[in-house]
């Protein structure tokens, strides 16, 4: 396996485990895997070009293909679960977790699934990739302080630090998870999409596109926007996300935005490209759970135009029983989830 399926295959496991979950004990074919990753195996492709480049065609592993394949990972944790539902990987970009999850709570709710094994994985720290975004001017250059490099909504912020990882949920309905007898860890209340129809890399300088998706997995969701105790933002650190979020984050919420508790957690994780949306919703759930919002470290001097609570260097002791999770992704990606604390007599 490359790095990124073995980070899935593990996270998978772990959330199994967790859910005390035995997909071989339930229909298999009533469970699903959902695995999103923006770039897939790129360290497998990256070694086996410098062995076809130094070394020639013959030597290029058989295990090429069905290593760098960007479905690899679901593959592998089909195999590993038993899970012989349908099986696939979303690719949006860095809104790939958020959008396997997404597309995981549609199968569930209109029973095409009874369960999904649903999340983000990501292995980017290749020599290759790591030059491509810097070619892109996208990751800071603060090489001399990397423990500071990663400052969303600062005002000295030059771009993000990759990061690699997984996080996989086990999502079910209500039904499901009474009949196994476990408690659910959250509900998840609401999801929406956009496309900002703009730009290869550059987010819509409006904000409107990544503002609808807000509003509408709220209204999916059936929450107002004074009942939002938390978000997690995009919050990438690059100059222009970070200013376009706050601005679209206004536009959805109007004064709530003022007064909602926000937070970028790539302050302290990096940016997981295609795993963030899952790590993220992982870090809404804790967040209702434990009654704490992570913190934006590294924010010492707020740009003026990124003017909303992101609960600068210091974590927040807030009980709060509805979270947002916001994603967006080159392409023009705009996901959004929304979580609440589990509530009786639903079905989603």
């Amino acid at each position: 396996m490359d790095r990124f399926a073995q980070f899935a295959a593990v996270a998978a496991q772990q959330a199994c485990q967790q859910a005390n979950l035995s997909p071989k004990g339930e229909d298999p074919y009533r469970v699903a895997v959902i695995i999103g990753s923006g770039i897939g195996g790129i360290s497998t492709l990256s070694q086996q070009f410098t062995v076809l480049s130094e070394r020639g065609p013959r030597r290029v592993s058989p295990f090429l293909i069905p290593m760098m394949l960007g479905d690899m990972a679901s593959a592998q944790v089909s195999m590993i679960t038993g899970s012989m539902g349908a099986n696939y990987c979303l690719v949006s970009s860095c809104s790939s977790g958020a959008d396997a999850m997404g597309q995981a709570w549609d199968m569930v709710r209109t029973g095409r699934e009874d369960i999904v094994l649903a999340g983000g994985t990501e292995a980017p720290l290749v020599p290759v990739s790591v030059a491509g975004f810097n070619a892109l001017r996208a990751l800071s250059r603060r090489n001399e302080s990397p423990a500071q490099a990663s400052r969303p909504f600062d005002k000295s912020r030059d771009g993000f630090v990759m990061g690699e990882g997984s996080a996989v949920f086990v999502m079910e309905s209500e039904e499901s998870a009474a009949r196994r007898n476990v408690e659910p860890l959250a509900e998840l209340r609401g999801y929406a999409a956009t496309s900002d129809a703009h730009h290869l890399t550059e987010p819509s300088a409006t904000g409107e596109s990544a503002a609808r998706a807000m509003v509408m997995a709220l209204a999916e969701a059936g929450i107002d926007s004074s009942e939002v105790g938390y978000i997690n933002a995009h919050g990438t650190s690059t100059p222009l996300n970070d200013k376009h979020e706050t601005k679209a984050i206004k536009v959805a919420l109007g004064e709530d935005a003022y007064r909602v508790p926000i937070s970028s957690s790539k302050s302290m994780t990096g940016h997981l490209l295609g795993a963030g949306g899952a790590l993220e919703a992982a870090i809404c759930v804790m967040a209702m759970r434990d009654g704490l919002i992570p913190p934006t470290i590294n924010l010492d001097e707020p740009d003026p135009e990124c003017d909303l609570n992101y609960t600068p260097n210091a974590a927040l002791k807030l009980e709060l029983d509805v979270a947002m999770s916001n994603s967006f992704g080159f392409g023009g990606h705009n996901s959004v989830l929304v979580f609440s604390k589990p509530r009786q007599g639903r079905q989603e």
